[in-house]
């Protein structure tokens, strides 16, 4: 803890101004190479190669020759290389793709990039290192300009005006928000300026880097404390565009299995067997769904990992064998500290083949964790993250699908609370040393999980969480914002993170559900469990020690409170897996922020105390205790209240009614959405048809929508092989009538033919029901007081059904 001492008068600032005495200088050399520009400089050389039409590489070198190789963020097949064609125009460089051209001052370097219609995205105004060659990119902003995405910083949801350093760190307190160093480092930024395009950059390095939207006015600035400067300039033109750039270079959301969408339990920690079956069992009696539950580091012989506790846990199979029947999956926790000692298999194995992270010297590099001393793979090697990897059948064989990866920044208890900067990684005979190769560390460890669980489940989908990570992290886990606390600050602050993690690419991420440390209050976990079941990520995490926070242990109000929010997210299924298949093959974010959908929208900017669930549903949480209502913003259209079906027009804030046991939810007129049974468990079967709910506009006025509706077994990559359904269905409404059409996009899977149709707001009875193809309707209701249509149809094809009151 610090005291006032900290803040001296006298004392000497630790941050000091940098010398920047060093630029590229003239340009006096053109070389074009295999899709490569390289420009020679007087001091140093940079180089541009397109990436894709949209995506352009920017890498400053020395020396004769660029080393063009990306780090394990970047996906090969993103590698799409389009021929750059060089001209020189009115005393300048002009380097251009289709989509995208640079524009270089040759005389004295300066770099400008435009899009197709000539409308400049990024200039930059310095690329300029000290003498230890450390570089520092600098380029314009303006009065209006915006900045989102920088992974799970804290803060508010628009960064301008803030400062981050990425360095993977294990912050345990605080997190407020000038803690501007968590577990995730995500080296990516969007900028946006209203009526003006948008552009991403990520910078593609792994050490300590820092971006400064804060220090100047006029300018933001990206410094690196090592390796290389390596840029990529994503075109827009909108947020949207941006972000599914992103994905394309550093890959989608991989597509989880169902289950680990489901609700979640953890506590550190479910301590024995019998405690993790009566928390299975009593989710059960008390008919509160529940699809996992989690074991921390108490599981294991003495924090060994790939091991029990013989006397916590004698029976893990007949354990594993309940919660199967239960339906509940197991998620066991696996950190990459390997505890040091010579009579433990892993031990032994990493010494004897030279898996671990070793000096220069060959000593290996021995850090305390949580079993003691303890070695650390070096899984920049992949024979070490196969290795790694095919350990996991340990728990496969015990009918396990899910790991945990936690303190893999890596956390080491030490003084500078990481691995000694001098640890030389083998990268694949690349060497690299662990200052600059440090924010990989989270990310390759999760990569070699994965896809250890993925070659031994024979097919299943595997889920992996993690602490860890850096871009492209989305390919391999999901992600969790670590360890914050039960305080209502902390449940606000999650709406950007988890925001901006799905900005910058990382769309399957949440928080943990009532905060993970200090006491919660029932009120606190009712209204966090409101919030938490429209997260992409919801799981409830808690302490050894604090308050325990089961839905059940705050009383019957709470506990009835916590069932039907988490029985919603089960009804919402059909919609929420739906979206995860779009962020998967589209790399958009499941849980959505205003601006990224409304971006002509001024009030819009910096909303980040509500969502939108794909583009249809915005929910407004209530994050300050004893409130029973607030202000809402609704953009433009027009929104219904989803509880009362009151009609509001967008554009303006509304005041909402939120006692405890609700939730301010609004869907917006023309969005449709699907809907499933209640479920105690997402594999549960059921012979109740779906329902599609669909938000029809007053009458008189015109909307439309559509919704893709995404179906496989939720467990399997058989979807791979074509083995799904995609129906995507459209609504339009106009004075003419409604008309509601369902394509058949994809009929690679039997579906149940029968779908209940729920039109609401509809003001007068239909006088015609038209069906067109082979669709059939079994029976129809129209319910004037609630001004709900109810259609039932029976379709194997595509068809069109028109509605004439």
């Amino acid at each position: 803890m610090l005291t006032s001492e900290a803040i001296m008068p006298d004392k000497p600032s630790d941050r000091k101004e940098t010398s920047l005495s060093c630029s590229i200088g003239a340009i006096h050399n053109i070389d074009e190479s295999e899709g490569t520009v390289i420009l020679r400089g007087e001091f140093a050389s940079i180089v541009f190669f397109f990436v894709n039409e949209n995506t352009l590489r920017v890498k400053l070198f020395f020396g004769g020759t660029p080393d063009m190789r990306a780090t394990a963020a970047i996906v090969a097949s993103a590698i799409q290389p389009v021929q750059a064609d060089v001209e020189e125009k009115d005393g300048h460089i002009v380097i251009s793709s289709n989509a995208l051209h640079a524009v270089v001052n040759p005389q004295a370097f300066s770099l400008r990039i435009f899009n197709s219609e000539g409308v400049m995205l990024l200039e930059e105004k310095a690329i300029a290192w000290d003498d230890k060659r450390k570089p520092t990119f600098t380029a314009t902003k303006s009065a209006d300009s915006h900045f989102y995405g920088f992974g799970e910083k804290t803060g508010f949801l628009d960064k301008n005006g803030e400062r981050y350093e990425m360095w993977n760190s294990d912050v345990y307190e605080p997190h407020v928000q000038d803690t501007d160093a968590l577990y995730q480092s995500i080296p990516f930024l969007i900028h946006y300026d209203y009526g003006k395009p948008a552009y991403g950059l990520l910078l593609d390095n792994p050490g300590r880097t820092t971006f400064d939207m804060r220090s100047y006015e006029d300018r933001y600035t990206i410094s690196l404390q090592s390796g290389e400067l390596d840029l990529y300039v994503l075109n827009g033109p909108s947020i949207k565009d941006v972000v599914k750039r992103v994905g394309v270079l550093t890959g989608t959301t991989y597509m989880p299995p169902m289950w680990s969408i489901g609700y979640q339990q953890s506590r550190y920690s479910y301590m024995n067997q019998e405690e993790v079956l009566d928390i299975a069992r009593t989710f059960r009696k008390k008919q509160i769904p529940c699809d996992v539950i989690y074991l921390d580091i108490h599981y294991m012989d003495e924090y060994r990992v790939f091991t029990w506790d013989e006397k916590r846990f004698p029976k893990p199979l007949e354990m594993m064998a309940e919660l199967r029947e239960l339906g509940i999956e197991l998620v066991p926790i696996v950190d990459p500290g390997v505890k040091k000692d010579p009579k433990y298999s892993v031990y032994q194995e990493g010494v004897k083949n030279g898996y671990f992270c070793r000096k220069l010297e060959g000593d290996i590099f021995i850090g305390k964790v949580w079993p003691g001393l303890s070695a650390f793979p070096d899984f920049t090697d992949d024979a070490v993250a196969e290795w790694w990897g095919d350990r996991h059948r340990f728990y496969i064989e015990q009918g396990i699908s899910g790991i945990w990866n936690d303190m893999n920044e890596p956390s080491v208890f030490n003084e500078s609370k990481t691995m000694d900067l001098d640890v030389v990684h083998g990268n694949n005979g690349n060497p690299k040393t662990h200052e600059e190769w440090h924010n990989l560390y989270g990310l390759l460890m999760s990569k070699a999980t994965f896809e250890g669980m993925k070659r031994g489940l024979g097919g299943e989908r595997p889920f992996v969480l993690t602490r860890a990570g850096y871009t492209g992290i989305q390919r391999f886990a999901t992600v969790w914002t670590g360890d914050n606390r039960s305080f209502w600050e902390h449940m606000a602050m999650s709406i950007p993170m988890v925001l901006n993690l799905g900005m910058s690419g990382i769309a399957f991420a949440g928080p943990d559900v009532g905060g993970f440390s200090h006491h919660a209050s029932g009120e606190l976990v009712a209204r966090w469990t409101q919030m938490g079941a429209f997260f992409p990520f919801f799981r409830n995490h808690s302490v050894i020690e604090s308050t325990r926070q089961e839905p059940w242990r705050f009383g019957d109000q709470i506990e009835e409170i916590c069932r039907e929010y988490i029985g919603l997210r089960y009804k919402l299924m059909p919609y929420l897996y739906s979206l995860f298949y779009e962020a998967h093959t589209t790399g958009l974010p499941i849980l959505r922020s205003l601006i990224m959908e409304y971006p002509e929208d001024r009030k819009a900017y910096n909303v980040c105390d509500q969502f939108l669930l794909g583009d249809a549903l915005l929910v407004a949480p209530v994050y300050r205790p004893g409130v029973a209502s607030r202000a809402v913003y609704l953009p433009d259209g027009i929104w219904y209240d989803e509880r009362t079906g009151e009609k509001y027009d967008g554009g303006k804030s509304v005041l909402a009614d939120a006692p405890l046991e609700s939730v301010p939810v609004f869907v917006k007129a023309g969005a449709i959405v699907p809907r499933q049974s209640l479920r105690q468990y997402t594999g549960e079967a059921s012979v109740e048809p779906m329902s599609l709910h669909v938000y029809a506009a007053p009458e008189g006025q015109s909307v439309s929508g559509r919704f893709a509706l995404y179906e496989d077994d939720g467990r399997t990559y058989d979807f791979e092989a074509g083995i799904y359904s995609m129906r995507e269905w459209t609504y339009e409404q106009s004075l003419e009538g409604k008309r509601l059409g369902c394509d058949f996009v994809h009929s690679g899977r039997d579906i149940a033919p029968e779908t209940v149709l729920v039109l609401h707001q509809v003001a007068l009875s239909p006088t015609d029901l038209t069906c067109s193809g082979e669709a059939e309707i079994s029976a129809w209701n129209y319910d004037k007081e609630s001004r709900i249509l109810q259609i039932t149809i029976h379709a194997r094809h595509s068809f069109e059904l028109i509605i004439r009151s």
